[in-house]
């Protein structure tokens, strides 16, 4: 990608604190300290969440879950690298969070939009995009 082509992205500073407690919820359901049990998982989802996955498949709220609670957690994931963090304002309480997933050699971007719930958060959409080799 050329300097052309590659956009700005700079959070505003009254987002910051929201990248902030974002960031730390990234990857998605890999941070067991919001969950790790498909109770948890169905909490921190909106009701008509939805993922677009790395291969370009869709799923639904219930297929996510329904992997998530056969899914064994892999002590790895801590090696995994996020970077390039954006945070932009979609509406009320409304927001999305782009940045970059390393799991060595596999590169994707990362679209989550998250919306504030009382005192929570709740996953509203999430994309992953492999990023092509060079």
């Amino acid at each position: 990608m050329n300097a052309s082509t590659k956009p700005e992205l700079t959070t505003p500073a009254d987002l910051l604190a929201v990248l902030e407690t974002l960031r730390q919820r990234e990857p998605i359901f890999h941070r067991p300290q919001f969950g790790s049990t498909r109770a948890d998982f169905e909490r921190m989802t909106a009701a008509d969440f939805r993922e677009i996955g790395a291969s370009g498949q869709c799923y639904s709220r219930a297929h996510v879950l329904d992997v998530l609670e056969r899914r064994t957690p892999n002590p790895a994931d801590h090696t995994w690298i996020t970077r390039d963090f954006h945070c932009r304002e979609l509406g009320p309480d409304t927001y999305l969070l782009t940045y970059t997933l390393e799991q060595g050699e596999r590169v994707s971007r990362r679209s989550t939009i998250w919306r504030r719930a009382g005192g929570d958060w709740l996953i509203v959409f999430h994309q992953g995009t492999l990023v092509a080799a060079p």
